[in-house]
């Protein structure tokens, strides 16, 4: 298909230009224009019998020609303002640019000019654009203009104009569906008369949200997809659990009694039901079973998006093969959005970024946002800056489909679309839900204190069950009595099986829905210690590289020093491959992320070397001869939100991967604030997850003011409870050695916090010798024994930890001598590794 050149309002100056131009010669202008003006003459000659146009400057039929193909780009650009879209009546936006007027030509010129001229097969341009307003502006509301990729374009154009998506769905799935969608709603108005008052954040309005999971899952399991991991806020997960994972109607009866699974005991905060995840599995045609995880996750809104696309990260990789591949058809991300929170959270915009790059990418999200028209009492006026909640999307190059959430037909036909999208491009898809909330923010709010006239719509409006239901009687798919038999039954099957519960207080939760909260049982004893010999021999195999591989001049100098280091005195970074590379060779998986963690912020690691003259790069760690476990180390985007949040998901996902993120600063963690509070603190005890992450977060007071000083230490020490995450700060690069390594080997997993000095990362008097790694583990009291000569004669003992010893050192007069401290890292250095 041609895109001609001409769009908007017609430039007669411009246009005798070009044709004079492509008279004297058509090589010298753009094939685009030579298409038009060969179209134009070709029609000019079949109505005059002339060769070309008698008079350039007769431009009448290139009027015609030019406005149909400005009315057909138009179209497809701005066609989805004219679909109506909400399901409570909102007439759509329209545009002025989808009439023919605006471009200059009227609509009985339509039927004068060719559709072969447009690039279609239809008889004239009339046809063309009836169709194409039949395919863009009716159902379905398609954003796809806004893509770069003209492969990608001319896909969707082939499946939205040419009959690659079939708009129909077959009566039995139909029918189906009519089932589906009378088991949500009457799950959701019996819970309302059951257990009235009580929250719930019910599904309504946005009820078609379900099938279309459904959908996704059978649709993605045809590309090869077994695992499907879901996000989501609170609005519609009792449903989502329920009728997506599983989750037996007795089970969520009993927990609405106030039966909870270890749910209250004395070192088990627990967690409200709309915030609990579940992992279950489906069975789809074929015989293929689709694992599927719905992540827990607190109240704050979005916040659960990089950790489902860790967690799928972790699933997707290939066993046996080199660190980063991934097999990413076979799990598929699945996020559930509100309206109101993915236009107005930050978090949502990081990981759109994330979705392309490659320490990240999952092969591409199917984003899902269940849009309310409202958020908590906050109108869209006041909500968003955008006409569509979906217009971050944009930005990131995601295609975008708006569906009414009464056309139960077009929600599904739209996620067949996406998933269809993901395994041709690997990418991301957004589909905008646009529904409505039946009641308030929660069930105990009343509405109509701030949306009177809204609220008045929704109470006159129709269930989609009930739409759906009317709309397959009216088409003679299924009667009403059929209906009314179906919601009969639903509904008597949902009456028995709660009485069965209230009579007997049975249905205790399935095993796998009962966290194992609560405090952490003792660790046990870790040996981290490694014999020199081998020590030594991978120092070695760290310090080769290909011989046609130009390591940087000063990388050159400086690098093999860490030969002699080994005797002299080993630093932060040289411990650090140490650890990690022998934890590689150990069988154990390396992830490592962060702002520059390639090289390290302050040049102290250089694990990833660049070529001085190709520009390629080399990882020793990655090239450790007879290591079985992967090692992975990427540069992050500036985003601590999000990456955190990524790293906790795969660290949750990936119990045999030691997983690490690097603040570029210590300070700088304090944007990821949420996802330390309501994840990596409090995970376990809501929960029952073990996350095994390591936050190494470099730590001042260094003289550059509080920007960069404080990671915040005292924050982190008081969140600690019942074993709930480690907090370090290391005094010696010996020690940090052990606490990886311990970190790796430690059952159960938890957390662990470093704080790391930079002013130590190269201080002499801190360097750690072969022998401080070679024996022992990790040291939790440092005696200072070899600097104080006259111990008799001390009457107080200081305990302090980090740079605070060598500072006070530096400083000291006890020592007759003014020695300072030796090169083991001596000091008076008190380090609690819990």
């Amino acid at each position: 298909m041609t895109s001609l050149p001409i769009a908007g309002v017609f430039n007669d100056g411009y246009l005798a230009e070009m044709y004079e131009a492509y008279r004297r010669d058509a090589a010298s202008v753009d094939d685009s224009w030579r298409q038009f003006f060969r179209f134009a003459e070709s029609l000019r000659a079949e109505e005059t019998g002339a060769a070309a146009p008698a008079d350039a400057t007769d431009r009448t039929l290139f009027r015609k020609v030019a406005g149909a193909a400005a009315l057909v780009d138009a179209i497809r650009q701005h066609g989805h303002l004219a679909v109506q879209i909400d399901p409570l009546g909102t007439p759509p936006r329209g545009a002025p640019e989808l009439t023919a007027e605006f471009h200059g030509i009227a609509d009985a010129d339509l039927a004068l000019v060719p559709g072969a001229a447009l690039g279609f097969e239809d008889t004239t341009a009339a046809d063309v654009v009836a169709r194409l307003r039949a395919a863009y502006s009716s159902s379905m509301a398609f954003e796809v203009e806004h893509l770069s990729d003209d492969v990608e374009r001319e896909w969707f154009r082939e499946m939205v104009e040419r009959g690659g998506l079939s708009r129909a769905i077959a009566a039995e799935i139909k029918i189906a569906l009519l089932r589906r969608l009378t088991e949500v709603d009457g799950l959701e108005r019996f819970l309302g008369i059951a257990y009235k008052g009580a929250k719930r954040f019910s599904i309504e309005g946005t009820d078609a949200l379900v099938p279309m999971i459904d959908a996704a899952i059978a649709n993605a399991a045809e590309h090869g997809t077994r695992e499907v991991v879901i996000g989501m806020a609170h609005r519609g997960r009792l449903n989502v659990l329920t009728h997506i994972l599983g989750k037996p109607y007795s089970t969520l009866f009993a927990e609405f009694e106030g039966k909870h699974a270890k749910a209250n005991s004395e070192s088990d905060t627990g967690d409200v039901k709309y915030h609990m995840g579940l992992r279950g599995a489906r069975t789809v045609a074929g015989g293929a079973e689709v694992a599927l995880i719905l992540v827990p996750n607190p109240s704050h809104l979005e916040f659960v998006n990089p950790v489902i696309a860790g967690v799928a990260r972790a699933h997707q990789r290939v066993q046996g093969a080199a660190a980063g591949t991934l097999d990413e058809a076979r799990v598929l991300t699945v996020c559930v959005h509100g309206d109101a929170a993915f236009i107005g959270e930050g978090v949502v915009a990081e990981t759109f970024n994330m979705s392309r790059l490659r320490g990240y990418r999952v092969g591409g999200t199917l984003h899902i946002i269940a849009n309310n028209q409202v958020g908590f009492t906050t109108d869209t006026l006041d909500a968003r800056s955008t006409h569509y909640a979906s217009d971050l999307a944009k930005g990131f190059e995601v295609p975008i489909v708006h569906v009414n959430g009464d056309d139960a037909e077009a929600c599904v036909v739209a996620v067949r679309l996406a998933i269809e999208y993901r395994a041709r491009f690997g990418k991301d898809f957004l589909i905008d839900l646009v529904g409505y909330r039946r009641h308030g923010h929660n069930e105990t709010d009343e509405p109509a204190f701030t949306q009177p006239q809204l609220y008045k719509r929704i109470r006159e409006h129709e269930s989609p069950r009930a739409v759906w239901g009317a709309r397959l009687v009216r088409d003679g798919v299924v009667t009403e009595a059929d209906v009314q038999a179906l919601e009969r039954e639903i509904g008597a099957a949902l009456g028995r099986i709660h009485d069965e519960v209230t009579a007997t207080l049975a249905g205790e939760r399935e095993e796998h829905d009962s966290p194992e909260g609560g405090a952490a049982p003792p660790p046990a004893p870790v040996q981290t210690a490694v014999p020199r010999e081998r020590i030594a021999a991978l120092n070695e195999q760290l310090l080769r590289w290909p011989a046609d591989f130009t390591v940087h001049p000063t990388l050159l100098r400086t690098l093999p020093r860490r030969r002699d280091a080994l005797e002299s005195g080993i630093d932060w970074g040289h411990a650090e491959a140490l650890a990690l590379g022998m934890l590689a060779a150990e069988g154990i998986s390396i992830r490592m992320t962060g702002q520059d963690v390639e090289r390290g912020t302050f040049s102290h690691r250089q694990a990833v070397l660049h070529d001085a003259e190709r520009g390629v790069v080399y990882t020793p760690l990655q090239n450790i001869p007879g290591a079985t476990g992967t090692v992975e180390i990427y540069n992050s985007p500036l985003t601590e939100t999000a990456v955190m949040g990524f790293e906790y998901g795969y660290s949750v996902a990936a119990a045999d991967t030691l997983v690490l993120w690097e603040a570029q600063f210590g300070d700088f963690v304090n944007v990821a604030q949420p996802i330390i509070d309501q994840f990596i603190a409090a995970d376990r005890s809501k929960w029952g997850q073990d996350s095994g992450i390591v936050l190494l977060l470099p730590h001042g007071y260094e003289g550059q003011g509080p920007e960069h000083s404080s990671a915040r230490l005292e924050r982190f020490l008081q969140s600690c409870a019942d074993g709930n995450m480690c907090v370090a700060y290391p005094s010696t690069p010996a020690q940090y050695f052990h606490l990886l390594r311990r970190q790796a080997k430690l059952t159960p997993r938890r957390p662990l916090v470093l704080m790391q000095p930079k002013s130590m990362l190269r201080l002499r008097e801190a360097a750690s010798g072969i022998a401080d790694l070679a024996t022992g583990t990790f040291q939790a009291v440092i005696d200072d024994k070899d600097a104080v000569r006259q111990r008799e004669a001390v009457r107080r003992l200081v305990l302090c930890s980090g740079k605070i010893y060598y500072d006070l050192a530096m400083r000291s007069t006890a020592s007759p001598s003014g020695d300072a401290p030796d090169s083991n890292g001596g000091g008076n250095a008190s380090q609690r590794a819990q």
